[in-house]
């Protein structure tokens, strides 16, 4: 109990030294998944989105520059100072941890939520599901992005549990495998599920990742 209670403490601090640190570490290009969600989303006539994880708003400004209202949820606040500088004050960002939601009683039209929620352990993996998916709208549609057992990072570090490791960046990640992805998501709506690399296309040097991409429904009356 004790290693969760400063795990859990340390969090803040952990991405907070990070931002400061390495500031716009992964650059400003979206994701390659944003751009899937993004059709998605307008194929439905989904308009008010809410990304869990904003980062500094690298995600979320594609959506805008699309004309999605997005509102985002992020730990550090020297990565809301960067996606105000960057991108206007105007940014509509919660300030704390995803594990605290709701922030609001807002019902949002569509969630985008990528290389989240593989940081959090079980409990806290279960509660942000049934958080987003209660502020889902009814036939609205929530996009999760998380890490594969198929990844060249799956077994580094020391095993916490089945599939959860600590790795050498002082990170707990825990990969999906397809049994989990349906065990955890199957009771929220799950239409899909499909690997994808981020980003698609390798850069020379960096091998790219192996997600999930998870897209589940709250269909009407359920």
């Amino acid at each position: 109990m004790q290693r969760i209670l400063v795990k859990k403490q340390n969090m803040t601090e952990f991405w907070e030294e990070n931002f400061k640190d390495k500031q716009s570490m992964w650059g400003f290009s979206p994701a390659d998944a944003v751009f899937d969600a993004i059709k998605l989303f307008q194929k439905h006539g989904l308009h008010k989105i809410l990304i869990p994880g904003f980062g500094y708003g690298r995600n979320a400004k594609a959506f805008m520059d699309k004309g999605f209202y997005v509102t985002g949820i992020e730990i550090s606040e020297t990565a809301i100072a960067i996606a105000k500088k960057t991108y206007g004050s105007e940014v509509n960002v919660h300030h704390g941890s995803v594990s605290e939601m709701p922030f609001d009683n807002e019902v949002f039209d569509g969630i985008f939520c990528y290389a989240l929620i593989h940081l959090l352990d079980e409990k806290e993996r279960a509660k942000l599901i049934v958080d987003c998916y209660n502020q889902l709208r009814e036939n609205g549609i929530m996009i999760f992005v998380a890490i594969s057992t198929d990844d060249h990072a799956f077994g580094k570090g020391a095993m916490i549990d089945k599939n959860r490791f600590l790795t050498p960046h002082g990170v707990e990640l825990f990969f999906y495998n397809l049994d989990a992805v349906k065990d955890e998501f199957g009771d929220f709506g799950l239409q899909d599920s499909e690997k994808i690399m981020e980003p698609s296309k390798s850069i020379k040097g960096k091998p790219g990742q192996i997600f999930w991409k998870i897209v589940c429904k709250k269909i009407a009356n359920s």
